[in-house]
């Protein structure tokens, strides 16, 4: 069964698989969830919905971590994507560093939480379940891990900036239907 996404007036473009589809979605929610969560948190005065969105965002944090390995699993699975129109060389460059800074970021970003909680002194849950301390509590080393975590989020930020823009360049710019390749659409037979 071969998916495809049309585009005005031109040829079909292959679609993206769907699981990866739906994983870089969830994922994006996840982030945004987590984000939200602790910007509330600095806004709340009160310490039970403070420590609440704490551990929203700690939830939020440890599911793209199962999202990063599950994601990395499909692209193994599925191999080399096939390019959307015809990206010159430095274009599939910059394109497959972002891509791989991403995947760093997604996986170290979420590790680097967990163990500024454990340095903390404070248990890591995900939903219902401890998880095992990844470093013993130490004040020094939590300070110098929620540097690294802020600093990640800012690198994060950058590099999601550039692959939004990236995929708006592709849509309104090249026209190519990059774009609509990660859409959730209804799959239909070719």
């Amino acid at each position: 069964m071969a998916t495809y996404n049309e585009t005005a007036g031109r040829e079909a473009v292959p679609a993206r698989p769907r699981k990866l589809v739906v994983l870089h979605w969830l994922t994006v929610l996840c982030l945004l969830g987590g984000v939200t969560a602790i910007l509330i948190r600095d806004e709340v005065a009160t310490r039970v919905a403070r420590q609440w969105l704490l551990e929203i965002h700690r939830h939020f944090g440890l599911v793209v971590l199962t999202l990063f390995f599950i994601r990395v699993g499909v692209r193994i699975r599925i191999g080399k994507l096939p390019a959307v129109g015809t990206p010159s060389l430095a274009m599939r460059a910059a394109a497959g560093l972002v891509h791989i800074a991403l995947y760093v970021v997604l996986l170290i970003q979420p590790l680097l939480g967990w163990a500024l909680s454990n340095a903390q002194g404070k248990p890591v849950h995900l939903f219902g379940l401890t998880l095992p301390a990844l470093v013993a509590a130490d004040e020094d080393l939590a300070d110098t891990l929620q540097q690294w975590h802020t600093q990640v989020a800012w690198l994060l930020l950058g590099l999601v900036v550039l692959h939004v823009s990236a995929a708006l360049w592709h849509h309104f710019v090249l026209r190519d239907g990059l774009l609509r390749t990660m859409l959730l659409q209804r799959q239909r037979d070719e």
